[in-house]
């Protein structure tokens, strides 16, 4: 029976006896050299497959992968920064394509779908590898998204292959129940809504991620020094879903001025995602449920048949006497508004 010990102790007595001292020398830095070239041979080999993009395409069945990588904001970043594979999985790819051939290659073979940690060391933990990434240590999407609600980084950023910019409308393939509706009113007068990416409007700067009033007035203020002011901030909304200036010009302007009652934010009237314009009985239902007992509400209201905002301008609210000299007498005689509420 063949006894490899016993082999390699003959090859040894063979050389120590055979052999002169020189020829030994030679023989042994032969073996070094080429033990030396077969390990930089085996470095560069594994060099190539475990840091090369192009190791990637040898399986041909990574095109449109490849394609949407050059062309994306990783295109700098190599694929196994991202993309890690243990060894027996990468000898099982090798087998897979050299023996059974490549179309029997699994769409998602290996572990090469990227958990959120790898993520998080660049954009969060600040990877001195990559400065530029941007940095989402303070965002308030990210928090809710990742660590109240433990939603993997690819769930949103990479649901196509290497698409890592959200698109316009895709929050409402989990959020179904707030699709926005649209304006009430001529699209050339305000435009619909429901066209808009949600984050157009929903922003990073408050903690429900809801637009504050100032965000609203993005668009429909007219205060150029405000849209500036919340440039400066460099939030999610307005770095990559900043509305455009043809979007803000045709959006309808309104004043509201800091001294005037109702100073709360623009959705407690407003719902895009049901009913955008409130009515009287938005009115007299969310706030004003008393208003009919107090002064001369309940005469204007059932008997004469006027609505809210018959009388209260939207944004405005208050009866001034300016306004009643104008318009309460197309119905009767001048009366103080001062005095609507206790005569």
């Amino acid at each position: 029976m063949f006894n490899p010990l016993n082999f390699i102790g003959r090859i040894g007595a063979w050389f120590s006896a055979g052999l002169s001292k020189k020829a030994k020398i030679i023989v042994i830095a032969g073996l070094l050299l080429f033990s030396l070239g077969t390990l930089y041979a085996a470095y560069k080999v594994n060099d190539y497959f475990e840091n090369d993009p192009n190791a990637c395409s040898t399986c041909h069945v990574h095109d449109s992968a490849n394609k949407a990588w050059v062309t994306s904001e990783h295109s700098g970043i190599n694929c196994h920064e991202c993309h890690h594979s243990t060894k027996i999985d990468q000898m099982r790819q090798l087998y897979n394509f050299v023996v059974l051939g490549h179309n029997k290659i699994a769409p998602r073979h290996g572990q090469v779908i990227v958990p959120w940690k790898l993520c998080f060391s660049c954009h969060w933990e600040r990877n001195e590898k990559y400065p530029k990434a941007p940095d989402i240590s303070r965002s308030t999407y990210h928090a809710k998204h990742v660590f109240i609600e433990r939603i993997e980084c690819t769930k949103c950023h990479g649901y196509r292959t290497h698409k890592f910019t959200l698109e316009e409308r895709y929050c409402v393939t989990c959020h179904k129940d707030k699709e926005v509706s649209e304006h009430m009113g001529p699209a050339e007068e305000c435009g619909p809504m429901a066209t808009l990416p949600c984050l157009n409007c929903h922003t990073d700067r408050t903690r429900d991620l809801k637009p504050g009033r100032k965000k609203c007035l993005f668009c429909h203020g007219t205060s150029e020094s405000l849209r500036k002011e919340l440039i400066a901030d460099g939030t999610i909304d307005v770095k990559h879903f900043l509305p455009s200036p043809q979007l803000i010009k045709k959006s309808p302007k309104i004043q509201v001025a800091e001294k005037l009652p109702m100073q709360f934010v623009c959705y407690d009237c407003h719902n895009p995602h049901k009913k955008i314009k409130p009515d009287s009985t938005d009115c007299l239902v969310k706030c004003h449920s008393n208003v009919l007992s107090l002064g001369k509400h309940e005469l204007h209201v059932n008997t004469m048949n006027l609505k809210c905002l018959d009388c209260h301008k939207k944004h405005v609210w208050k009866v001034t006497e300016e306004q009643a000299k104008k318009e309460c007498v197309t119905c009767h005689d001048y009366k103080n508004p001062k005095n609507f509420l206790t005569q």
